[in-house]
């Protein structure tokens, strides 16, 4: 158990810093560590509410969080999310994997093109932040990531958010996310909730390390930081894949 606490404290310090709920680290590794990939997804959904509640209340407290904005996006995620039982249930895992490799493609494609500084004004629409809240909900949990890993790229590249606000955004919808895709996953029966907790309870203290390290990092090397650590997971999961 104190080794999944560890793990869990290194998982915050990534989940806060880049605004992911964590799951798009602690699933590859816990694939790698031995768990199917289906056990692994329902743990981490477990860690990323306790991460991304945390998470989010410290970026709030610090005034780094939009949260018409991110209510927006959040409540999208939440109804898109509640699919995730039933696609986790009946989805085979090899599919599963190569969703997350090709995400991970997506977004680093997409970040390697978007410029630090937005070129513009950000695009604020509440609909369509809602229908890509509702998009990225659907696939995100189903493959055991919060959906920040999606929307980084997406906020910046697409609707011209600066990357801290993007951050900080990402980590607000896992809230709204996971809670549904926990509740969901819950109800089909696919979640190790002990591992969950454990992993979770020491996440909390990673996050605000985590969080709280970013307000202080160049937007330039946060970026570059995120897209290496894109790159290690797409190793990880195509070594499974392939192995």
């Amino acid at each position: 158990m104190s080794e999944l606490a560890l793990l869990g404290i290194v998982i915050g310090i990534v989940s806060g810093f880049f605004g992911i709920g964590g799951g798009t680290i602690l699933v590859p590794v816990l694939v790698h560590l031995g768990y199917d990939v289906k056990t692994a997804i329902g743990i981490a959904v477990v860690q990323m509410v306790f991460a991304s509640v945390f998470g989010s209340y410290v970026n709030y407290k610090n005034g780094k969080l939009r949260v018409n904005d991110g209510i927006a996006l959040g409540l999208g995620g939440f109804l898109g999310a509640t699919q995730s039982g039933w696609i986790v249930q009946a989805v085979p895992e090899e599919f599963l994997l190569y969703t997350f490799a090709g995400a991970l493609v997506f977004a680093l494609f997409r970040f390697l093109r978007s410029p630090v500084v937005p070129s513009g004004p950000c695009v604020r629409s509440i609909p369509l932040l809602f229908g890509v809240g509702f998009g990225v909900g659907i696939v995100a949990i189903s493959i055991g990531v919060g959906g920040g890993l999606f929307l980084t790229p997406i906020l910046v590249g697409f609707m011209r958010y600066g990357i801290k606000q993007a951050v900080s955004m990402g980590l607000f919808f896992v809230v709204f996310s996971s809670i549904s895709g926990f509740l969901s996953m819950m109800h089909y029966g696919v979640i190790d909730l002990k591992t969950g907790i454990v992993l979770g309870l020491g996440s909390l203290l990673g996050v605000y390390a985590g969080t709280t390290f970013s307000y202080r990092v160049n937007s330039r090397v946060q970026k570059w930081l995120l897209m290496a650590i894109y790159v290690l997971l797409l190793g990880l999961i195509l070594n499974k894949l392939l192995g």
